[in-house]
């Protein structure tokens, strides 16, 4: 049975916390591409999608708050990447859906929420996106309510995403453009991408 899940209902989640080693070590979020920081081209796909925003960031903190949104670090030093970031943004959130997205994918889908949000049912714990060629976990939708599952997967040593969600009830949504969900890792991804932004 479909679920109507309105865009007040969900709280967009930025992970924004990554090392961008690949990018000699700069916050990803402060990258320029075509001429913007990759955090306004993420805001500026996600906003219009979701009731609230909140960014999980472990530097330029100060910054990130300029620019109007809640932002929150990982708990402790030992819980680190994006599944600590996701339970970072699952704590702070004060809706019953988070949606999460990385802050280096900057041509995301002006429909993401709404066709993730369509797939959900009663008994779907997650929505993740998917294009031809690879699932994109980072991509996802899900219940707040999985923040207790998170962290006992945390705590039991459990650090990548795809492992967790295997044991959820997930469902997958697929999108024949690829582009819209590459990522920033190297300046010859960003001058790939600088056209169709």
């Amino acid at each position: 049975m479909a679920m109507k899940i309105s865009a007040e209902q969900i709280t967009a989640g930025i992970l924004a916390g990554g090392e961008g080693r690949r990018l000699g070590g700069v916050d990803k979020g402060w990258y320029v591409v075509a001429d913007r920081p990759l955090i306004e081209h993420t805001l500026e796909r996600v906003k219009p999608q979701v009731g609230r925003i909140v960014i999980s960031a472990n530097r330029s903190v100060p910054r990130y708050r300029g620019l109007g949104y809640t932002v929150h670090g990982d708990d402790t030093d030992d819980h680190r990447g994006p599944l600590a970031g996701i339970a970072t943004v699952l704590k702070a959130a004060a809706t019953p859906y988070v949606l999460i997205v990385p802050v280096d994918t900057p041509l995301l889908p002006l429909d993401l929420v709404s066709r993730l949000a369509d797939a959900m049912r009663p008994d779907t714990d997650i929505a993740v996106a998917r294009t031809p060629d690879e699932l994109h976990p980072l991509h996802a939708l899900m219940r707040r309510s999985l923040l207790d599952d998170i962290q006992a997967a945390l705590f039991s040593g459990v650090r990548r995403v795809t492992e967790w969600q295997q044991d959820t009830a997930r469902v997958v949504v697929d999108w024949a453009d690829a582009e819209a969900f590459a990522n920033i890792n190297h300046d010859e991804d960003a001058e790939a991408l600088a056209g169709r932004l």
